[in-house]
């Protein structure tokens, strides 16, 4: 009777914890996809950068400017476009560029918005 005891009130913890930190269960962030090519994510990017996102952080020497790679930078303007617009019907599609992580890519002084 005992261990049945124990694993009802372990599983009621559970469930306990899991309703606590459900606001952050459902984050998503928007990233470049490993496999696109250095041109598409570029152009992308413009795209994004034109469109919505706010890419101050990864110009010369601001925020997100480091690492300096066409993918980290699309990363950060894709993220920005898919937060802002996202409840307008935007998506992280960009030709196939991006794709839908629940990890938090922010790092050093870059940090990825997250808007629910």
């Amino acid at each position: 009777m005992s261990t049945v005891l124990a694993k009802i009130l372990l599983a009621f913890i559970f469930i306990l914890s899991i309703s606590r930190n459900s606001d952050a269960q459902f984050e998503d962030y928007c990233i470049a996809d490993e496999q696109a090519t250095e041109d598409v994510l570029q152009n992308a990017m413009n795209w994004a950068c034109k469109n919505g996102a706010d890419c101050s952080a990864i110009q010369d020497y601001q925020s997100c400017f480091f690492p300096n790679t066409t993918k980290d930078h699309a990363s950060f303007a894709f993220n920005s476009y898919y937060q802002n617009m996202k409840h307008n019907g935007a998506s992280c599609y960009f030709t196939a560029a991006a794709i839908l992580t629940g990890l938090n890519p922010s790092h050093d002084s870059c940090k990825f918005e997250y808007l629910p």
